[in-house]
């Protein structure tokens, strides 16, 4: 078997639909791409989208894409199960893709922005306000749903620019000291007890290294971690689970007085 052929069999297809939220939040993708073609002020829902992407991201990292993000959902519950789910390329994950398509969608997302904002004082202003945020998720649901078919359902999310943003927030909480409190992390109970069977890796919707990669108190520290516990439900040890620092460490601390 080729090494492509081998990792493409490695990734499983498990259900990462949890909660009726992110089962059914990808209906927000079409309404405001689609609908929003012939209701334009549709597109001015995404501003609070984008205001949630930014508080949650302050306090509890990139939470929102693996729980409540509609393109997420729509990802995870509808391009799941037709994608040929391969290896996400490195290319996707590298600081050069990341960096540079946002600064790519920055600057398109302002130029649209400014063009909108020439209509200010006019009957039309909210609909061509609007319209920038339609066509900035119609780019998105067909982009983005072709490599999830082609790829990996959660390709787009490797360069996504509100991922971005979300790291970028996440960054501020974290030197001031909010996320330590806040933020829950994969957490594991007890890393002897870990098998290394590498299951947590398979079905991971990034194809990130929990197993490998447990650090201080137990917990996984990529920032990349979407929250969306679906290592913690194919864990076959149950081993695993989301928890603040000081309830890692309480966890840590209890399993030492068991050993005692």
């Amino acid at each position: 078997m080729h090494r492509g052929d081998w990792m493409q069999n490695y990734y499983i297809k498990t259900n990462r639909t949890f909660t009726t939220l992110r089962k059914y939040s990808w209906i927000f993708t079409f309404l405001v791409a689609i609908g929003g073609l012939w209701v334009p002020k549709l597109g001015l829902l995404v501003i609070l989208v984008m205001l949630g992407i930014t508080i949650t991201s302050f306090f509890s990292g990139r939470f929102w894409c693996g729980n409540v993000c509609p393109h997420g959902s729509l990802f995870d519950r509808l391009a799941l199960p037709i994608s040929l789910n391969k290896k996400i390329p490195e290319f996707f994950k590298s600081k050069y893709m990341i960096v540079g398509f946002f600064i790519f969608f920055m600057f398109n997302f302002s130029r649209k922005m400014i063009k909108a904002f020439s209509f200010w004082g006019t009957y039309d202003f909210l609909d061509k306000l609007g319209l920038v945020f339609v066509t900035t998720y119609l780019m998105v649901l067909i982009t983005g749903g072709l490599a999830a078919v082609l790829i990996n359902p959660r390709t787009w999310c490797q360069f996504c620019p509100m991922g971005t943003i979300q790291k970028l927030s996440h960054k501020l909480g974290s030197s001031l000291g909010v996320t330590e409190k806040t933020e829950k992390k994969i957490t594991i109970e007890d890393i002897d007890k870990c098998r290394k069977c590498g299951l947590c890796a398979r079905v991971c919707p990034f194809q990130l290294t929990p197993y490998l990669e447990f650090g201080e108190y137990n917990q996984f520290h990529d920032v990349n971690c979407i929250k969306c516990g679906t290592c913690i439900k194919n864990c076959p040890a149950k081993l695993l689970s989301l928890k603040t620092k000081e309830e890692a460490i309480k966890l840590k601390e209890k399993n030492k007085d068991k050993v005692a």
